[in-house]
């Protein structure tokens, strides 16, 4: 059976290599993939083996399955550039000759997604009293760590996860929490406000990672602020955006500047629940990490904390984006491709 295992793995590398069409790469994942696929044959079977290969069958078989499974996504993502780039072959045309932009029509420039929302969330939050801030990109340990409870120890503040500079002691920021820090040092309490904008971080590049992508921070410092005044603001975003009810679930988070902290996720709007390369197979996109701010965070920015408390939360909006308009890999949102940029429209 292991041999078989290994004939099957072989034959699947040598078979997508082959593979130039979106319709042959679903056709390949049906047939290693899918309830009667050859890897699923192969587990069902695994009950006849001798007890003593189990084990590593099984260890094997669910390596395999997830080589399979990320080669079909990564194939998939690649064939989607290539038809992006032979549709712009076809139509292309050289801006710098005379009346060429006057041909392709004024009419056809608009805003990238990412800024459509990012200007539409402002709108909601500043129709609900909330301030917008900013911050810069290049930031110092104290405002991008040390303010918000995070230690030295933490992994986030290793150098594979932290573009950090030569002197190590200033870095790209890696969330735009930052923006929270400086705005409770500029401002008393009571207050509240939102800080879009990008961060970085060294991340794997996938279907719904990036190295630079955009996120919103917000907090709201007052007088016995709850969990039930978060819960209202997030669900009044959520409902703004989509324009339809849409499935959350609220499950337990850790997040060093919120006490207690929660994880908001939005049912993928791509696959609808069933489950894509966008949300991991899980049918749920990670979209809102939120929480009670955190004592030590509110001390580190000048509030009074016998006196105030408050919420935060982040927002990504990059994934905010895809799942919107739909778009399955968040590297479309970054290629700087121009007819895929172009076809977006504000709700």
């Amino acid at each position: 059976m292991l041999q078989k295992l290994e004939e099957l793995i072989v034959e699947f590398r040598s078979a997508i290599g082959e593979v130039d069409k979106k319709a042959s790469l679903f056709d390949l994942k049906a047939e290693y993939l899918g309830k009667k696929g050859k890897l699923n044959l192969i587990l069902k079977s695994l009950k006849d083996a001798a007890p003593e290969d189990r084990k590593e069958l099984g260890i094997r078989s669910n390596n395999y399955k997830i080589e399979i499974q990320d080669s079909i996504d990564k194939k998939l993502a690649q064939l989607e550039i290539d038809e992006i780039n032979e549709k712009l072959e076809k139509n292309w045309q050289d801006i710098t000759l005379r009346d060429s932009v006057r041909d392709l029509g004024m009419n056809s420039a608009g805003y990238h997604p990412v800024t459509i929302i990012q200007r539409e969330i402002e709108d909601i939050f500043l129709s609900m009293g909330f301030d917008i801030l900013d911050g810069p990109h290049i930031e110092d340990e104290f405002h991008n760590f040390e303010a918000l409870n995070i230690p030295a120890t933490h992994p986030a503040r290793d150098m594979q996860d932290t573009f950090w500079f030569k002197d190590m002691e200033h870095l790209l920021r890696t969330h735009t929490s930052t923006i929270q820090v400086r705005g409770m040092e500029a401002h008393k309490p009571p207050f509240k406000f939102v800080g879009p904008g990008k961060v970085f971080r060294s991340e794997a590049l996938d279907a719904s990672h990036e190295a630079v992508f955009h996120q919103l921070e917000g907090m709201m410092v007052g007088e016995n602020i709850s969990v039930s005044n978060l819960i209202f603001f997030m669900k009044t975003l959520l409902s703004e955006i989509f324009k339809k009810d849409v499935n959350v679930r609220l499950r337990p988070g850790f997040f060093p500047f919120v006490e207690p902290g929660f994880e908001l996720d939005i049912e993928c709007l791509i696959c609808g629940g069933k489950g894509c390369s966008v949300c991991k197979q899980t049918g749920w996109v990670e979209l809102l990490p939120c929480g009670m701010t955190h004592p030590n965070v509110l001390k580190a920015g000048g509030v009074d904390t016998d006196k105030y408390n408050g919420f935060a939360f982040g927002l990504g909006l990059d994934r905010l984006v895809m799942m919107r308009y739909g778009i399955d890999d968040i590297r479309h949102l970054h290629s700087g491709n121009l007819a895929f940029a172009s076809q977006f429209k504000a709700y």
